[in-house]
């Protein structure tokens, strides 16, 4: 097996695509007919094509900086033992593969080369098991958040990552480490994957992990694998930790007029033990964008809006409603006290629409012509001097 090759950089940097050593004879214009010459029945199927006949979704995902490209081929496989096949043939024959779930990202990582083969998998979309005693979940990467959410609720368990966008798919939130707003209490895609099989760049099939929670003997490949794009193999199965499904939600919406005290209450917040389920920062900027794009409207009075800097959201969860209410009433206090203008518990339609519309900034600020969207972290602490300085970048370009 050659070596996958790895893009060093940041988040925005395109990973290359699973690649071996080219066989002599082999021109990459041929790529599609060596390909469809070994996968016949593939081909007869209709699931492999060559670039230029497949539909346009096949050469881009959701990135503003990465060019749509149109690949050699596009083929759709239905099982590992297929995904095996192609990639043993591909690294025979030196063709590069780039591996798509649902086009969802936003780093350009589904974005293939012109010479690139595309293996997307949305004919392997099936949950496998779903084990409540073990709280684990068993699918294939073509699954989509909202089918597998969908599932679950009828268990009362839930998969708590939500990237922002529910028709990804288990595939690519595991190859790119997806995370979101909720991330503050339940953490990242990588802390709920269990296990994996992969097919290497050779064909050859590999299992990492399983249902069990402690393993501390070896390399610890199954987090290798999550997050590294699909340079290191393409996971065929994902194996993921599932919570209780806690029944009752609360949403606070606190303005706050300056940015220290903002960016105080955050850790103050945590400090409190409440174990908030979302904990989102709102610039003005941000929710007079949102609500214009999305139509949104919280019955915030016009003179709160009118001198709020920012706005924290707080979603609370809880198994017990007298419980939640309580967590709720003393949350609200301590906003008060740490400098919130006004707080307001929303009606549970009024925080899904807000939820929903913070879900889009990405979408507003597309509509918005924005060259590209960039996720900072930086340490809460440090949030008020980094703000800063990035305002004064805009400043400095003409752009504040």
């Amino acid at each position: 097996m050659g070596p996958a090759e790895l893009t060093p950089g940041g988040r925005h940097a395109v990973p290359a695509p699973l690649r071996c050593s080219r066989i002599k004879g082999v021109d990459m214009a041929d790529t599609f007919e060596v390909l469809a010459s070994a996968l016949e029945s593939m081909a007869a199927q209709g699931r492999l094509q060559r670039g230029e006949d497949a539909a346009d979704d096949y050469r881009a995902d959701e990135s503003l900086t990465v060019a749509a490209q149109v690949p050699a081929a596009v083929a759709i496989p239905h099982s590992t033992q297929e995904v095996s096949q192609i990639l043993a043939l591909c690294a025979s024959a030196g063709i590069p593969v780039t591996g798509r779930g649902a086009g969802t990202g936003l780093s350009g990582a589904a974005v293939p080369g012109e010479d690139a083969l595309v293996v997307s998998f949305e004919a392997m979309n099936a949950i496998l098991e779903i084990d409540t005693d073990n709280h684990v979940a068993v699918v294939q990467p073509g699954i989509r958040l909202n089918e597998l959410d969908e599932a679950l609720a009828a268990r009362q368990l839930v998969y708590p990552v939500y990237p922002g966008e529910y028709s990804a798919s288990l595939g690519g939130n595991v190859n790119t480490n997806a995370g979101g707003m909720r991330a503050v209490k339940y953490g990242v895609t990588r802390h709920h994957v269990l296990g994996l099989e992969v097919v290497l760049a050779g064909g050859q099939v590999i299992r990492t992990g399983g249902k069990f929670v402690k393993s501390s003997s070896g390399y610890d490949l199954t987090q290798l694998v999550v997050g590294s794009e699909g340079t290191l193999g393409l996971v065929t199965e994902i194996t993921l930790r599932l919570q209780p499904r806690l029944p009752h939600q609360a949403t606070i919406l606190a303005p706050f007029a300056t940015l220290p005290e903002v960016t105080a209450a955050v850790p103050r917040i945590l400090d409190s033990g409440v174990a908030p389920l979302i904990l989102e920062y709102i610039d003005l900027m941000t929710m007079a964008g949102t609500k214009a794009y999305t139509g949104l409207e919280l019955g915030i009075p016009a003179e709160i809006e009118a001198s709020a800097f920012a706005y924290l959201v707080v979603m609370l969860e809880s198994t017990h409603e007298d419980r939640l209410d309580a967590d709720t009433e003393a949350l609200a206090v301590h906003l008060a006290e740490l400098g919130a203008m006004d707080v307001y518990v929303l009606p549970p339609a009024a925080a899904e629409d807000l939820i929903r519309a913070r879900e889009q900034a990405f979408w507003v600020s597309k509509a918005n012509d924005a060259d590209d969207v960039v996720d900072v972290v930086v340490p809460a602490p440090v949030y008020r001097s980094s703000w800063s300085v990035s305002q004064e970048c805009l400043r400095s370009t003409g752009r504040s």
